[in-house]
């Protein structure tokens, strides 16, 4: 699925490093340093800003670039590097898999539960979903009419249970059903961070004794248009849960996208995921070479 973003992060960010390149007539220390201004004002952080320039001007010192065109592919092609992460943007192709997804409430993260599950049942997967983010009033109902949209099973208990209660009869019942992906909705919160540490400890504890033969993923969900306290959220959760990838969520015209480079730079994780709509099918598996082009097309 293709959608255009000129008016949001990539369309703005791409005029602008456009217009710096075309006005000046060389290679010089002013036009990486506007480069490096952008880049810092574009949400992409400053810290990973000054690594990237900090690169083109190694390439530029290298490779003898003059031309102030050739340091725009030079810029995406550092850019892409950043954010490719190889083998780990995949997921895992072992089967069973049990999938861990944290994230703030109001993240997206029930939706981006639905749309994962959505895509394993198209490739032919049996799925089953575990209602574990119990302190959330009405997240297990949010997540069983999700369920039910996509027609894929749910185990949920009342509100206020234990969490890992719920990891526990969900994977007991993954056992039982024979189902290839159980898919976690756990930690929406961060206000009490040794409570949450603790949490997660018990649930991937449950999931080792209980179903040592199955793949693992812990997946943390980010809201791409709240930009730097998206990195704050990574930098929070990452300090308590072993993280194996990102999801990024509402992609769309005004969302902030520098968060999937400074995530990448800052943290060594991967994107596996971007979110671009509200609709079950809108989940998309993160590409760096598409998105490395869209900084300088405007379109993702």
């Amino acid at each position: 699925m293709e959608f255009e973003q000129k008016k949001g992060f990539f369309g703005k960010l791409a005029q602008r490093i456009g217009d710096a390149i075309l006005l000046r007539p060389q290679v010089d220390d002013a036009l990486l340093e506007e480069l490096e201004e952008i880049l810092i004002t574009s949400d992409i952080g400053m810290e990973t800003a000054m690594h990237i320039v900090e690169k083109l001007r190694e390439a530029v010192r290298m490779e003898r670039i003059s031309d102030p065109a050739s340091v725009q592919g030079k810029l995406r092609e550092i850019i892409r590097e950043i954010v490719d992460k190889g083998d780990r943007l995949r997921m895992s192709e072992d089967y069973p898999i049990v999938i861990l997804m944290i994230g703030v409430n109001g993240g997206g993260k029930t939706t981006t539960i639905a749309k994962l599950a959505q895509r394993y049942k198209n490739e032919g997967k049996s799925v089953l979903l575990a209602a574990a983010d119990t302190f959330r009033a009405a997240a297990s109902e949010q997540l069983e009419i999700w369920a039910g949209r996509v027609g894929v099973g749910i185990v949920k208990h009342q509100e206020g249970a234990d969490p890992s209660a719920v990891i526990f009869d969900g994977v007991q019942a993954a056992k039982a059903r024979g189902a290839d992906v159980l898919i976690c909705d756990t930690a929406g919160r961060l206000q009490n961070k040794r409570n949450l540490m603790t949490e997660l400890e018990k649930m991937h504890k449950v999931v080792g004794r209980e179903y040592e033969e199955a793949a693992r993923e812990t997946l943390l969900v980010l809201d791409a248009t709240t930009g730097k306290n998206a990195v704050s959220q990574a930098q929070e959760f990452g300090n308590v849960a072993e993280i194996t990838g990102i999801v990024l969520t509402k992609l769309d015209g005004t969302a902030k996208g520098g968060i999937a480079i400074t995530v990448s730079d800052e943290f060594d994780l991967p994107v596996k995921f971007i979110g671009i709509g509200e609709k079950p099918q809108d989940l998309e598996p993160f590409d760096p070479e598409r998105f490395a082009a869209s900084i300088f097309t405007g379109v993702y």
